[in-house]
Parts: C-alpha cells; structure tokens; sequence
C-alpha cells in the first residue's frame, strides 16, 4: 500500500532536524513524504508549536485527512507527540493503533453592503471594534434578541478552541468531547449605562448567533479567524455558527485531554 504523508514544518532549527530525521525514517519504511497535499495524501504532520498546527490547517483550507502534531514549540496543546516519540509514532500509525478525534469549525459569515464573506475557524472567532473605542453591538441567538453588548468585543470558540484566547479572556475550559459553542465577552461594559453578559454563554450546534452593530461607528470591526485579521467598514450584520468543515485530529490511545490540561495550565 502505498503510503502518503504530507510534513509541515515550521523554520526553527528543532523543527528541521525533526523533520530530517522523520524523512529518513518515512524512506526506510516506504512512506512517501509530501511537501504539499495532494488528493491521495493520507495524513498531515505539522512540526512546531500551535501557531503552526493553525497555519497549516489555514493553508491547506482545513484538508479532510487526519492531521497530526509534532510539538518543537512551546505550549504545544494541540500537539500529539514530543520530538523524541517520532519512532513510536510511525510504529503506532503502521499499526492503526489511534484515534480520530473530530474537531467542530466555527464559521463567520460576515455580510457587507452588496456582499458577504466566511471566515472559518479552528479555535475561534473573535469581533471588535477599533482599538480606540468600545464597540456596541446588538446580539441575538437563533431568533432571540439577548442584548446591546457594549464592550472591546466577543469571542465565539470551538470547544477546541477553549483553551486558547478563550481561556486567557476569562472563558471556560470545554473537554472537546462536547459539541458547542461558546461566546465569551471581552471587556464588557456593566455601568448604569451600559449593561452587558460579563460571563460566557455556551451554545449547542443547532443555534447560531447573529450580530448587528447598533450604532454608525460601528460599523468599523474587526474580525478574526484564529488570529487572521480582516477588517471590515461596511458591516450590517455577522451570523456565527458552525462550519460543515471538521478538522479530523490523529489520537494514541494514551491521548487524555484532561491530563494534558493538567499538564500544560496547573
């Protein structure tokens, strides 16, 4: 059977001998190893941190194979396996002994005067206003009206994407086992003027959520898809929801959500 593995590395000098050493090791076991994807490519290896499991989801349009971390970087959360264990894991792969963990993809479909554009995310998607200013924005969930939030902005995460600029903005840790949403304020305003959700909401995946900005300024946001930023001008409303995309992650059976978030936060 003929075996195709694409490698994405990133620059540091632990990724390339890392990357040199899995090469080797893909030859001597008949594997061929890809630069780019091709539609035979049977799974993903990304060397590095991740910043670079994101990158390459985002360059290669979030691929449908199975996608599997290499950690040379720092934290590492989405990263399966160390740079020492590259051995175990071909052993492993050869012998199909790991999971698929799927990964929900949040969307944004951000409609302008006269168009629209989407904007997925593995992590989250994040809307603010200018750096100068709050934003104000009317929210609403599914048919719902909630509120005028007024604040920096909101975050809408994957359970995926808990973890991340979530977590640092107050958000919730969800084990990735749950499939929702979970829209997170940043900064909110709770004045006698301004009255705003100052804790996260969590969704389940039939809802989505809708934003309108309330008033002319802000019309003026910025969007962003895992840290991608877009900026818009002529914003009349956002709708946020889940992709139909998935992101398939390779899991050993040693993999334990709960204990790598031991590990990397306590």
């Amino acid at each position: 059977m003929d075996r195709r593995i694409c490698i994405y590395s990133n620059n540091t000098d632990q990724s390339r001998s890392t990357e040199e050493l899995l090469r080797k090791c893909f030859e001597r076991e008949g594997i061929t190893a890809e630069i780019v994807p091709s539609d035979k490519t049977d799974l993903l290896v990304v060397i590095g941190g991740d910043g670079s499991m994101l990158d390459a989801i985002h360059k290669f349009d979030f691929p449908t194979f199975p996608v599997i971390g290499i950690n040379t970087g720092h934290l590492g959360f989405f990263q399966e396996l160390a740079a020492h264990q590259v051995g175990m894991f071909i052993e492993r792969y050869e012998a199909g002994k790991f999971n698929i963990q799927e990964s929900s993809v949040v969307e944004a479909e951000v409609f302008l005067d006269g168009r629209q554009e989407k904007l997925k995310g593995l992590n989250e998607i994040v809307i603010r206003g200018t750096q100068s200013y709050s934003t104000h924005l009317n929210i609403s969930i599914g048919d719902s009206f909630i509120e005028n939030f007024s604040g920096d902005g909101i975050l809408v995460a994957t359970s995926s994407g808990s973890t991340a600029y979530n977590y640092s903005v107050g958000g919730a840790i969800v084990d990735p086992r749950l499939d929702v949403l979970q829209v997170t304020p940043i900064a909110p305003m709770n004045t006698t003027a301004y009255r705003s959700f100052t804790s996260s909401l969590i969704l389940p995946p039939e809802l989505s959520l809708e934003i309108v900005p309330q008033y002319k300024r802000d019309v003026l946001l910025y969007v962003m898809n895992d840290g991608i930023e877009h900026r818009y001008s002529n914003v009349t409303r956002i709708k946020v929801s889940f992709s139909p995309a998935k992101v398939d992650l390779l899991r050993f059976d040693s993999y334990d959500f709960w204990n790598k978030v031991k590990t990397k936060f306590l």
